[in-house]
């Protein structure tokens, strides 16, 4: 598809030229000394990240991000990001922090840093109208398409083990591609998006099965960026309480944020 190629050939050319950005920082003071923030995003997942008609990052997480910036008062360098490297990113200092729907796991803790939640995405199975899959435990011996490295790939993979075929696909276009041409059985993909995406291809007869998760997001940095924690928890706590965090879902979902956990 036209577009599926516009916006991975976008995401493959400013992840290139995001290389060429000065050194992360590691503090708020840093950064303030800097006078920007480097902010790692996905732009293949709307409507938390997308890329506008002129190209350029847009969407929910890309808001938060830039209102991050309002309060800091520096400036907002977007670094677009793929579902795979959305961590590697961070560890490599390619940026400081990154606003792109990372689901709080504990696995991940051991190589982030997670602020409490900011959002939160439902993951959901996607199948042809003709399976019969009502849980996890229909989906053995079936083909099952992941983005790599997600939420859903980790819990197929330690619930199901080698009963499940896991399909494991660089992001979720492709992901959402497969199981259009039949490559996998079913997909484990986001609930909105994927209702989007498949609602333009009523001919394939694909519906919702079961909701796999509801997955919490945090604002992730790196495990010694203790100083930019604070700071990011605050901030979230912030916006949550003076409804601007609110106000920014509504503009995306159509709907209020929903009642997020704390730690």
């Amino acid at each position: 598809m036209k577009w599926l190629t516009r916006t991975l050939a976008a995401v493959l050319l400013l992840a290139g030229a995001a290389t060429l950005r000065p050194a992360s920082a590691q503090t708020v003071d840093e950064i303030l000394s800097k006078g920007s923030i480097n902010i790692g995003v996905l732009v293949d997942l709307p409507p938390y990240g997308i890329l506008n008609d002129k190209q350029e990052p847009d969407g929910f997480d890309i808001d938060v991000a830039k209102l991050m910036g309002t309060y800091l008062g520096v400036k907002v360098n977007l670094v677009p990001l793929t579902s795979p490297n959305r961590i590697p990113f961070l560890l490599t200092n390619k940026v400081d922090l990154i606003v792109a729907t990372l689901g709080i796991t504990p696995e991940r803790a051991k190589q982030v840093m997670f602020s409490i939640p900011y959002s939160a995405i439902e993951n959901v199975i996607f199948a042809g109208k003709d399976k019969k899959i009502a849980n996890i435990e229909d989906l053995k011996g079936l083909r099952v398409g992941v983005p790599r490295g997600t939420v859903q790939d980790v819990i197929l993979a330690k619930t199901l083990g080698s009963a499940v075929k896991i399909a494991r696909f660089d992001d979720d276009p492709s992901t959402y591609q497969a199981l259009l041409t039949g490559q996998v059985d079913a997909i484990a993909e986001t609930g909105l998006t994927g209702d989007q995406f498949y609602s333009k291809h009523p001919e394939a007869n694909i519906e919702r099965k079961f909701t796999l998760l509801q997955q919490p997001n945090g604002i992730t940095m790196r495990k010694d960026q203790f100083n930019l924690h604070q700071w990011v928890n605050t901030f979230v706590y912030f916006t949550k309480v003076n409804g601007e965090l609110n106000a920014l879902y509504e503009k995306w979902f159509h709907k209020p944020l929903p009642n997020l956990p704390v730690f």
